[in-house]
């Protein structure tokens, strides 16, 4: 048995852990993608069918002005999301299969809104203008100024804007603290005029907030106090810009931070930000967030000459970079260097691991082993698929850009149980709260639960 003499650590991994515990709470999806990144929910089961016209299991549908790309988050009875209102009457989304790297011409002021919504009745609760102005690096043209999911811990909100800064509020959406890095460029590092706009979406962990920070120039990951903002620790990055969200996982002793990136996956302490591991390899445009199931972290990439589905043990220590032909080492379990995922975030659920293609190729893993179980397609190949997806005991839930919702069986065996319309494009991944999916489309929070089923929250 092993004693911690550093306190500070022992803090942080306490803080931690309590925090995970309380956030798989059942009615509680507090950050992107729900406990851990996970995108699987605990607690009664969403419907499989639902009809957004007719209003068949359609609990309710609230009007979000602006656009935006933040998933919605869920504590107990709130429901949090965040939009960026335009000056210009004509913003739009340009989605689809398509290759163009250039950016949006907008000059507008802008109002970044943080909006609280009643989880029952859908009502607005309250809303907060986080700031306004004109935003300091351009978006794509199917990305938008709030693409970076908030988190919260039933007490604070943070919501991160790159550019405009990381922004810390109340429950109840009274300011508690602001955070200025400055300019984040997170465009295209072959292209830098081509500024796509910041996505990578603050982690709370305890009592600290996590933020990867991959830009142009000065990439970091860093930690700061939950209470008051200060800056506890920052390690710089040699990286290029990436959008991938970070996953926190506490094992004993051993608390890291997991990144993805192009020349940088790796783990980082969590109390100090050393460096525990890291890898170099695959797609030079990280977006999906690492995975945590069987012992290992999941971690996708693609674009340019390669697309790996890497299996990470969760002890890796110094250097695991593949060489030449391997597909594994004493860091990694298994390789797949035809996965293909660019823009949707893995799901373990069960034995398997489910990642999806941008065009709706789905394929599944033995999570442990890595042997492909089937890849078949979702859709007709028409349209895009950025959102990724979210599950509830033995469904999983993928959503494409045209705002279809398809509803995949679990287990070995592909199939399709439902395809349902939201009727808007769909770009934000949905959020599991208790029975209820909570679906953000391009105008709209819609609220997909069972028609007479109670709604649990305090």
């Amino acid at each position: 048995m092993h004693t911690i003499r550093n306190t500070s650590l022992f803090a942080a991994l306490l803080c931690a852990a309590s925090s995970h515990a309380a956030d798989n709470a059942p009615g509680r999806w507090p950050m992107f993608r729900g406990p851990g990144a996970s995108g699987v929910a605990d607690g009664a089961a969403p419907p499989i069918t639902w009809n957004v016209e007719s209003g068949e299991n359609v609990l309710w549908k609230s009007k979000v002005a602006g656009l935006g790309h933040a998933s919605p988050i869920v504590w107990d009875d709130r429901v949090f999301v965040v939009s960026a209102i335009s000056g210009r009457d004509d913003a739009a989304l340009r989605v689809g299969l398509y290759g163009d790297i250039w950016p949006v011409e907008d000059d507008t002021a802008h109002r970044w809104m943080l909006y609280c919504f009643d989880r029952p009745t859908g009502n607005l609760r309250w809303e907060k203008v986080i700031v306004e102005g004109v935003p300091k690096i351009k978006r794509h043209t199917k990305a938008t100024h709030a693409n970076a999911t908030p988190a919260t811990d039933g007490k604070h909100v943070v919501v991160m804007l790159g550019s405009e800064g990381l922004h810390c509020f109340s429950i109840d959406g009274e300011p508690v603290w602001r955070k200025d890095f400055g300019v984040l460029d997170s465009g295209y590092y072959v292209v830098p005029p081509a500024q796509w706009g910041f996505a990578s979406s603050p982690v709370i962990a305890g009592d600290r907030v996590i933020v990867q920070c991959d830009v142009q120039k000065d990439s970091f990951i860093a930690a700061l106090a939950l209470a008051d903002g200060k800056e506890l620790w920052r390690t710089p990055r040699d990286e290029v810009p990436t959008w991938s969200t970070p996953t926190v996982h506490v094992d004993g002793e051993r608390a890291q931070i997991i990144v993805n990136g192009y020349k940088h996956i790796g783990g980082y302490d969590l109390n100090s930000g050393a460096e525990l591991w890291k890898m170099r390899g695959g797609g030079d445009i990280p977006v999906p967030t690492p995975v945590i199931g069987h012992g290992n972290v999941f971690i996708a990439n693609a674009h340019g000459m390669a697309a790996p589905l890497y299996a990470v043990r969760l002890d890796a220590a110094g250097d695991i970079s593949l060489t030449g032909e391997e597909r594994a080492n004493a860091g990694i379990a298994w390789a797949e260097m035809n996965n293909r995922a660019y823009m949707q975030t893995p799901l373990v659920l069960g034995d398997q691991i489910y990642s999806c293609t941008d065009n709706g190729i789905l394929s599944c893993y033995d999570a442990r082993t890595g042997n492909r179980v089937y890849r078949n397609r979702l859709g007709s190949g028409q349209s895009g698929f950025t959102a990724s997806p979210v599950a509830s005991r033995e469904h999983l839930y993928f959503t494409s850009e045209d705002g279809d919702v398809y509803v995949v069986q679990a287990g070995a065996e592909f199939n399709v149980v439902a395809q349902n319309s939201m009727g808007e494009v769909c770009m934000a991944t949905p959020a599991i709260s208790d029975g209820m999916l909570i679906v953000r489309t391009q105008g709209h929070l819609v609220a997909i639960a069972a028609k007479g089923q109670p709604v649990k929250g305090n």
